[in-house]
């Protein structure tokens, strides 16, 4: 999975990166992507991150804010 790649830096704690993993996972079916190879699902991840950067701690609301921000829905 695309975001566990990018969390491998060790610079967040288990309960963040469960946080992105959920707010990955929930962008993904606002996408209706199902295959987590599509070249899409990066893109995904790293604005999931970013959108959790700005402090948001509910990830439906960082997985709105990165579909929105990815602008395909």
């Amino acid at each position: 999975m695309p975001i566990n790649r990018l969390l491998k830096d060790g610079q967040h704690t288990p309960e963040q990166i469960e946080l992105l993993n959920s707010a990955f996972n929930h962008a993904l079916n606002l996408l209706s992507v199902a295959d987590r190879n599509d070249s899409l699902c990066e893109m995904v991840a790293r604005t999931v991150i970013e959108v959790s950067a700005t402090g948001n701690r509910k990830p439906r609301k960082i997985a709105e804010v990165a579909v929105a921000l990815i602008g395909l829905r």
